[in-house]
């Protein structure tokens, strides 16, 4: 399927430089760009290969300013990132979709399969589980007992949906994430760890995307809850009666432990590590690696362990670095100390 640059310009309302009529069937990065791809240019680091990319199209913001000729047509737009995943959503939604019900795919007689849904073989659909219209099952994800998953999902090979919790509409889930594993709750006794049940469950509201092997356990008691818009990256643990607000992303490998109520808008940064029964506030951004001990108000940005102000941790790197040197000089400084100590005693 082909589109021309007049046609791309007017769905993402940008303007033309150069040819209306150059056409795209592909997408391409700048710098592998081939005859009939559209690419994009936001990161002024790539700015350079604008100048010998082969693409036929290339977005660009609307205050670019070229240092030299360019032979490709452009379209600036507001936001050439932004702009490419309208574009890159078109593209996927253009594909043809599989519907019905493989012969090798089990789903249970009390289950509620809604209209276009694709079964792959192997998916397991659950006594009294049901899933929305357009939603897609690939091999082996599994739709728990009594679990329901809204309208126009993916869940990916392996993605598991425990019995009794809820997806909402538009959520994607990669392979071998899980939904509603039990929390991590254990009695310690004289014998050992007695478990508690948890009988509470999980919910994600519309528009989540899990990651591969992520996993949200179900609520001792209550729910946990993902909140709409939602975007966990791989490998990332959320655990028992934790919530997380509207349109909060996290990367890969944060760890958020139970009880923890995370506000809306927040940008977690990998592997950041978040302690129990705390309250995190709206549009808090925590750098790669924090860890926090305690609860956070809206607005701030930090990294370290426990947090603190980026400039302020930014110096305190500095000096770390120099703590061998001073540590030395410290000890020289001792010494002469002492030696005039000794001669002012005589």
């Amino acid at each position: 399927m082909e589109f021309s640059a007049k046609q791309i310009a007017e769905y993402i309302q940008g303007v033309i430089e150069g040819d209306e009529n150059a056409t795209v069937h592909t997408f391409a990065k700048i710098e592998e760009g081939i005859p009939g791809a559209i690419s994009f240019l936001s990161n002024p680091k790539y700015t350079h290969y604008i100048y010998d990319t082969q693409s036929s199209i290339v977005l660009v913001n609307k205050d670019f300013v070229p240092e030299k000729e360019i032979k490709t047509t452009l379209i600036r737009v507001d936001n050439a990132y932004e702009s490419l995943a309208k574009l890159l959503n078109l593209y996927e939604m253009s594909k043809p979709k599989k519907t019905g019900v493989d012969p090798l795919a089990y789903i249970a007689p009390t289950a509620k399969i809604g209209q276009n849904v694709y079964i792959a073989p192997f998916a397991c659909v659950a006594d009294g589980a049901e899933v929305g219209d357009n939603t897609i099952l690939h091999p082996h994800a599994t739709v728990g007992t009594n679990a329901k998953v809204g309208s126009d999902c993916i869940l990916y090979p392996h993605a598991t949906v425990y019995h009794d919790c809820r997806v909402g509409n538009q959520c994607i889930l990669h392979a071998g994430s899980v939904i509603g594993a039990d929390g991590f709750g254990f009695a310690p006794s004289p014998e050992g760890y007695e478990k508690i049940p948890q009988i509470g469950i999980a919910i994600l509201e519309d528009n989540v995307e899990v990651g591969a092997n992520t996993c949200i356990d179900r609520a001792t008691m209550g729910a946990t809850i993902i909140r709409k818009g939602v975007k966990l990256d791989n490998l990332i643990q959320i655990a028992h009666n934790v919530e997380v607000g509207s349109h909060t992303v996290m990367a890969s490998q944060v760890g958020i432990a139970g009880s923890t109520k995370v506000g809306e808008w927040c940008m977690f940064g990998g592997q950041t590590g978040l302690a129990g029964h705390i309250k995190i506030g709206n549009k808090v951004n925590l750098g790669a690696q924090s860890g926090v001990p305690g609860s956070i108000k809206d607005g701030q940005n930090l990294i370290g362990t426990p947090p603190m102000e980026l400039k302020g941790y930014f110096k305190s790197s500095a000096v770390f670095k120099k703590l061998p040197d001073m540590y030395h000089e410290l000890n020289n400084l001792k010494k002469e100390l002492e030696e005039l100590k000794k001669q002012l005693n005589k």
